[in-house]
């Protein structure tokens, strides 16, 4: 099974060459998308020395102004090629050596979605708010829409492609990760999910989601849980 790595960058000069070399590193059949949100930090000028060497299975897609994570991955979903899509974050806070325990279960024909748990493995904590403000979203997932997962923010989920296009996603920030949540639980898709490594990135490396965005997406999950579509 091909995987396609999305990558929505926005001002990640710092960390995106790692990020992806990294992902090249992993020895599984893969192509990579990047989605340059309207980077203002010279992210543009460092993809094109990243995509020259390995211009066959690397693509570059450019935003000329920033529009939004989730818009981002939108427009890199228009390009994925492979039979699962994995949301890759460029701050090196999730570890593409994980890729091989998150893809194993989809060997299962059955198994549609697979998220990567930070709370099943030992790892270093975010700040308080986000630690108890992750928990408190997967408590109410759970409680609305009776599923069981321990860790519904997490930046690693991945989806056989052709559900994930089958979704009809709005969203154009972080509240993308909850819509896509909570519109899989609504078909009553099972989401399995494996233990990673995570390493938070504080505010002053650049950080950016905020605690308005919690907010924000138990909005969502809520909304989506009673709307019609």
């Amino acid at each position: 099974m091909k995987l396609s790595v999305v990558i929505p960058a926005y001002n990640e000069k710092a960390t995106l060459e790692e990020i992806v070399r990294r992902i090249q590193a992993t020895p599984i059949e893969k192509e990579i998308i990047i989605v340059d949100d309207g980077s203002t930090d010279g992210t543009n000028k460092l993809l094109e020395n990243i995509a020259k060497p390995s211009s066959n299975s690397i693509r570059i897609i450019r935003h000329e102004t920033n529009k939004g994570k989730g818009a981002a991955i939108i427009h890199g979903l228009e390009e994925v090629k492979g039979d699962l899509t994995i949301i890759q974050d460029a701050d090196l806070e999730y570890d593409p050596n994980d890729y091989k325990t998150l893809l194993e279960l989809f060997k299962n024909d059955h198994v549609q979605v697979v998220y990567g748990s930070r709370n099943l493995k030992k790892n270093d904590r975010s700040s308080f708010a986000f630690y108890w403000g992750g928990r408190l979203l997967s408590w109410i997932t759970n409680i609305i829409y009776g599923s069981n997962v321990t860790d519904e923010a997490t930046g690693y989920k991945v989806f056989r492609t052709s559900l994930l296009k089958d979704l009809d996603l709005k969203s154009t920030g972080f509240d993308f990760c909850p819509e896509v949540t909570a519109k899989i639980l609504r078909r009553k898709i099972k989401i399995f999910e494996v233990p990673i490594s995570y390493n938070p990135r504080l505010w002053h490396e650049g950080k950016k989601i905020r605690w308005i965005d919690g907010l924000t997406a138990i909005w969502v999950l809520v909304k989506y849980r009673f709307q019609r579509f």
